[in-house]
């Protein structure tokens, strides 16, 4: 006796949608959301000039805030009292 094939139901929420439509929908929205590698349009010698300068923009401004006797430039260790 042929065994019977059991045929893959498809769940439908209440409202009749599709519950693996609306998992690929979900699915598609979280990829495109949070990429880590954004397009910005620039070559990778482009990218690493941008960033160097603003790395040397961050030191120059964290050494002005360290001559002029700023609390948040040394980065120490705070103490509760």
């Amino acid at each position: 006796m042929p065994k019977k094939r059991r045929s893959r139901k498809v769940s439908l929420k209440s409202d009749g949608e599709n519950v693996r439509e609306r998992d690929r929908e979900r699915a598609q929205a979280r990829a495109g959301k949070g990429s880590k590698n954004k397009d910005d349009g620039l070559t990778p010698e482009q990218r690493r000039e941008r960033d160097a300068k603003a790395l040397q923009e961050k030191a120059a401004k964290k050494a002005a805030q360290a001559a002029a006797g700023g609390n948040n430039a040394g980065g120490g260790s705070k103490t509760k009292k």
